[in-house]
Order: structure tokens, then C-alpha cells, then sequence
């Protein structure tokens, strides 16, 4: 019979896979786009409505330029997309931005690129839940008293369905983001009908309300930082373009050629709906502020803000329709789903930093259902500390959001420059020359243009949020190199030498003896079966009327090993044991000393709390003393022989396995093979 919490997982995760499975899980293009591409489509809910609630600062006249505003991120990203696309068919092994930055431009610019790209990974997650519940929240009121509940509930699920697998997650993402696809189309097209061709005067539920413009306090320069402000917020639609090129070895064959497909389609999608839900906030005279409690003059004081999509929505299809709920619904789905771009580009990135020992070994493992499950949790747990510390709010979180993107879009197209500078110096074709000086040609504008667009990034949303996102990128970029010291410390210290090993003089065994009973005479019986050099019998009086009733017993059984008093008069036990065993080593610098303690084999938990402390405190203080080996002699009790150890088995098995190790997919073709060393047990 399976435990509980065994049932539970199986439930929700389902049955271990076989690691000659794994190549079952890659993934077709209809089913690619949707995992890797939710969190780009996904962002025309939210990216409008960043670009509108910026320019209502200088009134409802600054409306106008949201069009170009929007075709200034539009241009972004298509640069974006085309040198992405020459990045997959160049690294096609899945390390992304941080292979082309450590390959071309070094390993410190590569741990820059990868902080960078972790926490807006961290970031996406909390961002898109954080607007999906605000969308669901327009047209259902109890989901925006309880968003905090909602998006941390959306994260668990998310968490679940990844841990799945990545098929069984791309399979469940599809269809709602089709059907995301389908409804906006739908809806831009239905609206631009009705306004352009039948000549309808759509008026979205805003398009009165009167907003008190701080014109009169904008200079021009403050006018033109806050274009700058709006176009920075709008270029969060450029978010997760990148993790298609993390995700390459889980397209079906041919990889590389199947990744640019969708790259394409990613972005031709998403500045069509970005443009069209734009252009129909503009014919419906729809207005969206970012505080309207302070910027509607006269306005009802109950009155509640509805998302873009959510007016856009009640404006074609009318107040109180079923469509209005399909788009409400489809969009918080879809903004939802868009956190799994971050599920499966996360758990793949910090896989590879764990081979190069940048991270910690733990996150390189796989679990039994072929995902990296030790990375989806500290996504998800991350993103949940976001969401609350942020309380869900998508304007306060934005403000951290896209810095990190857009320091791993510039480095990134750096390292493709030097990249296609290496090959062309070797490569004499003229076909396959010019093929590459094009592919740098487009890089090199990527450069040019997101480097920029970074710097507006910075000066506009510094100390707005964004510097939190930079002292985030700086702790975890000296965290990674501090850990791949460490690593390589320690390799270096294990690393044997030619010498052969020298053997110990002599093996000095010590028994420790708390009372004469059963697991002390075990322990004794099989110290004296190692054939030690001397062999003594230690405790600690800490109670004269005990110790004499110790003394008395081992004499009346005539244990044929000598017993060793140690007094401890502040009756400490851990001390005077220390003292004593480097005592016994002290003789002889190349003895050894085997400390040999009886433990309790117990069947419950709460039975742990109640015996084996001290053993425990003794064991891991010996640990740290050199030329001292710790021996633990189990005794088992009766609760241990009603244990179900069949089960214990299945558990145990279900634990990664420590084999030889392979790279995961994705990992640089150039990265070393070798584990990091393993602690000594």
C-alpha cells in the first residue's frame, strides 16, 4: 500500500518516466509555439495598457502617440526576432544567450547574461499571474478581492502541470493559447470593422471620463522622458523571445530550422495584436490611468478601472455578452499559461549553469518525470515572494521587469558579432561568406538597437523599481561565482597526486558506552572483529552513582576491554569525548582513531526526537577532526521491524540516481562532463 503523500504526487504528477523516454518529450512546432511563445503573445494584455496608463500622465491628448509608440516596439521587436533567429541556427544546443556570451565574449559575461535572464524568468512568472488575475478581476469582482490567493494559487497549478513533463504541459498550454490567438483576432477585426467599414461610433466605457493632465507642469524635456518612460514599459512585449533559443533541443528535428519557424510566428502575432488592440483603443477613444482616484476629474467615487482588453472587449461585443466573458476568460488564461515560457526556460538554464558549477549540483537532476523539478520549485517559490511582497500589482512590478531581458538581448548579439568576426576569418566561400556577413549585419543592428533601448530602460525605470532588478542581477552574479569557486576548490583539493597513499601506523579503536546494554555489547563485539591495534571502552561521568553502576556491570560480565573513565565535572559529554580521542591521536600523527557509537534504529519519526541527540552532537563534531573515522553501530528496535521496508525501497528508488553523468539537453557541446565533487560522507 502506497503512503499518502506517495498517492498524492501520483496523482498529481503521474507515474516516473523511464530516462529512455526522454526523447518522447520533444516537442512538434504546433506545440512548441504555445510553450515557449505564451509568454510573448501573452504580453499584448498587458503591454497596451502599461503604454496608455504612462502617457495619461500628461492627459488624454497624449494618447495620440501611442501608435507610435507602438510602432517604435514593433520595430524592436522584429530586430529581436531576426537575430534570434540567426542565434538558433548557430547554437542550436539550447544554452542560448549565455553559450553565445561565454563562448565569444567569457565566462564572466556569460554568469552576467544567465543572472540577468534568472531573474526575469523570476520576473515573468510574477508579472504574468499578476495580470492575469487583474484581467479576471474586470469582469469577476471576487477575483479582485482575492488576487493576492488567486495568483498564488495559478503559480501551484502551473507548478503541478510542469512537473508533469514538458509534453504533458505543452499539450495542456495549446488550446488555450489558440484559442487566445483566435479571440483577439477576433475581436480587433470585429471592432475595426465596425468603426472603419460600417462606420459604426464605437465609444468604449472611458471615453468620457475627463482626466486632469500635468501638462501645465512638463517641460519639454520632461515631456520627451516621459515618451521615453512609455515606450520602455511598452517594450515588455519583447519578453520571452528569448526562450525559444533556450529551448532549441526540445523541438523535434530539424531543430534549429522548426526553433526560427516560430520565432517568426511569435513575432508576426504579436505585433499584429499589439498594433490592432492599440489602433482599436484609439477608435473607441478608450482611456486607461495609471492612479483614478487622482486623475478623473469628477468621476463617481466607486469607480472601478477595467483592463484594456476587458473595455476593448465590453465595447464590441456589449455590456453583460458571453463573448465579453470568453475574452476576460481567455486573456487571464493565456497570462497564466504565459509564466510557462519561464517554467520551461528557467529549469533548462539553471541545469547548464549546475553542469558549468555555477549553481548548485541539485538543480542539474531531472526527477521521475524526465523535468527538472528542482528547478520549477525555486521558480515557483521565488515568484510567490514576488507576488506577495508586490501584492500582485502588474504597474509596480513592470517597473522591475525587461532590464534583464534586454542586458542578455545586447551581450547576447555581442558575442553572435565576434561569433560570425571568428568564421569569417577562416571561411573562403563566397556563398557562405556572404551569408554570414548578412547574419552579422543583423546582429550587429540587434546590438545597436537593444542596447539602446536598455539604456532607456535604465534611466527611465531606475528609481522607479528597476534598480532592484539590478541589485537582484549583482547578488546573483557574485552568488554563482562565488559557488563555482567553491567547486573548483574543492576539486582541486580532492584532485589525487602520484604518490601512492600512506597507510595509518595504527588503528586506535574507541567504543563509547552510555550503559551496558544490548547495543553497547554489539558495539564492542564488532570493534574488537576489526582487530584494532588498542581498543578501549569510553564514558563520561557525569553522574558518580551511574558511572559505578557502569563500572560494576562491565566487571561482573567480564567484557575483555578495558573501560576509560573521563570525568566531566560541568557534565558536558560532547567536550571531554573530543579531548579524549585527540588525546589517543596526539601520540602519533599517522594513527587513526575509529569511534565506534551504538545508535537506535527507530520506525517513527517523533521517535528520532527522543533518542540518538547526543550521538548525533558527538558524530558531527568528530566529523571536523583529522585522522578520525566515526563508525555508527545501528540496534534495531521493535518500531523499526514494523517499518514497511518494501516501501521504503520504492521511495528510496524514486531518489536521482548517481550514475555516470550526461549532459541534459541544451548544455554547450564544450562544457565539461565532470560532477562537481561530491561532499565527503
Amino acid at each position: 500500500m502506497a503512503s499518502s503523500t506517495s498517492l498524492a504526487k501520483r496523482l498529481l504528477l503521474g507515474r516516473p518516466f523511464r530516462s529512455d523516454r526522454l526523447q518522447h518529450t520533444l516537442l512538434p512546432k504546433r506545440i512548441a509555439l504555445p510553450v515557449f511563445a505564451s509568454d510573448a503573445l501573452s504580453s499584448v494584455a498587458y503591454a497596451p495598457d502599461e503604454i496608455l496608463l504612462t502617457l495619461s500622465i500628461a492627459g488624454a491628448g497624449a494618447f495620440f502617440y501611442s501608435p507610435w509608440i507602438t510602432l517604435a516596439v514593433a520595430i524592436v521587436m522584429v530586430t529581436v526576432v531576426a537575430s534570434y533567429r540567426q542565434n538558433v541556427h548557430a547554437y542550436p544546443s539550447g544554452g542560448g544567450d549565455y553559450e553565445v556570451a561565454t563562448v565569444n565574449l567569457g565566462p564572466r559575461f556569460g554568469v552576467a547574461v544567465a543572472s540577468a535572464l534568472l531573474v526575469d524568468y523570476i520576473l515573468t512568472v510574477a508579472v504574468s499571474v499578476s495580470a492575469g488575475v487583474s484581467n479576471l478581476g474586470s469582469v469577476v469582482p471576487f477575483v479582485a478581492e482575492h488576487k493576492i490567493g488567486i495568483a498564488l494559487a495559478a503559480i501551484a497549478v502551473l507548478t503541478a502541470l510542469n512537473l508533469r513533463g514538458l509534453r504533458e504541459s505543452g499539450t495542456a498550454f495549446a488550446v488555450p493559447t489558440y484559442l487566445f490567438i483566435v479571440v483577439m483576432l477576433g475581436m480587433i477585426a470585429t471592432g475595426l470593422v465596425r468603426v472603419f467599414i460600417l462606420g459604426q461610433d464605437l465609444r468604449a466605457p472611458s471615453a468620457d471620463i475627463v482626466i486632469d493632465a500635468e501638462t501645465h507642469h512638463l517641460t519639454s524635456f520632461a515631456f520627451v522622458f516621459l515618451l521615453l518612460r512609455t515606450f520602455s514599459s511598452g517594450c515588455a512585449a519583447l519578453t520571452g523571445v528569448e526562450a525559444i533559443s533556450n529551448g532549441v533541443p526540445a523541438f523535434k528535428p530539424p531543430k534549429s530550422k522548426n526553433a526560427a519557424t516560430t520565432l517568426m510566428l511569435l513575432g508576426g502575432l504579436a505585433i499584429v495584436m499589439l498594433f490592432g488592440i492599440i489602433m482599436l483603443a484609439r477608435a473607441t477613444h478608450l482611456q486607461y490611468v495609471e492612479d483614478p482616484l487622482v486623475q478623473i476629474v469628477g468621476g463617481p467615487p466607486n469607480y472601478v478601472q477595467k483592463t484594456v482588453t476587458a473595455q476593448l472587449g465590453e465595447t464590441v461585443f456589449g455590456s453583460g455578452s458571453i463573448l465579453l466573458y470568453v475574452v476576460g476568460a481567455v486573456t487571464a488564461l493565456i497570462l497564466f499559461l504565459a509564466a510557462n515560457t519561464a517554467f520551461n526556460g528557467f529549469p533548462v538554464l539553471g541545469s547548464i549553469l549546475a553542469q558549468d558549477r555555477y549553481l548548485p549540483r541539485q538543480l542539474h537532476t531531472r526527477g521521475d518525470r524526465l523535468a527538472f523539478s528542482n528547478g520549477i520549485i525555486f521558480l515557483a517559490v521565488a515568484a510567490m515572494v514576488l507576488i506577495v511582497s508586490f501584492e500582485a500589482e502588474v504597474t509596480r512590478l513592470i517597473q522591475l521587469y525587461i532590464v534583464g531581458v534586454f542586458v542578455s538581448f545586447t551581450l547576447s548579439q555581442a558575442g553572435m558579432i565576434r561569433h560570425w568576426n571568428r568564421l569569417l576569418r577562416t571561411q573562403r566561400d563566397p556563398g557562405a561568406r556572404r551569408r554570414m556577413m548578412r547574419s552579422r549585419a543583423i546582429n550587429t543592428f540587434g546590438m545597436a538597437l537593444t542596447g539602446a533601448v536598455l539604456i532607456v530602460v535604465l534611466i527611465t525605470k531606475f528609481l522607479l523599481g528597476a534598480w532592484i532588478a539590478i541589485v537582484a542581477m549583482l547578488v546573483i552574479y557574485a552568488g554563482m561565482l562565488g559557488i563555482r569557486k567553491h567547486y573548483v576548490r574543492i576539486a582541486q583539493e580532492l584532485e589525487p597526486s602520484d604518490e601512492r597513499p600512506v597507510l595509518p601506523s595504527r588503528n586506535h579503536a574507541v567504543v563509547l558506552v552510555s550503559k551496558v546494554h544490548k547495543p553497547t555489547l554489539r558495539a564492542v563485539a564488532y570493534a574488537q572483529a576489526t582487530r584494532p591495534d588498542t581498543l578501549t571502552a569510553v564514558t563520561v561521568n557525569v553522574d558518580d552513582k551511574d558511572t559505578r553502576t557502569i563500572q560494576a556491570e562491565w566487571e561482573r560480565r567480564q567484557i575483555p576491554v578495558p573501560l576509560t573513565v573521563v570525568d566531566s565535572p560541568y557534565r558536558e559529554i560532547t567536550r571531554p569525548i573530543i579531548d579524549f580521542v585527540k588525546s589517543v591521536r596526539r601520540g602519533s600523527p599517522r594513527d587513526v582513531v575509529t569511534v565506534f557509537i551504538p545508535e537506535y534504529v527507530v520506525g517513527r519519526w517523533w521517535e528520532n526526537l527522543l533518542h540518538n541527540q547526543s550521538a548525533l552532537r558527538i558524530k558531527t563534531r568528530l566529523l571536523f577532526e583529522p585522522g578520525v573515522m566515526v563508525t555508527s553501530v545501528p540496534w534495531q528496535l521493535q518500531s523499526s521491524q514494523d517499518r514497511d521496508l518494501d516501501r521504503l525501497d520504492r521511495d528510496l528508488s524514486r531518489a536521482p540516481a548517481r550514475g555516470p553523468r550526461t549532459r541534459p539537453s541544451g548544455v554547450p557541446a564544450g562544457t565539461p562532463a565532470a560532477d562537481p565533487p561530491e561532499e565527503p560522507k
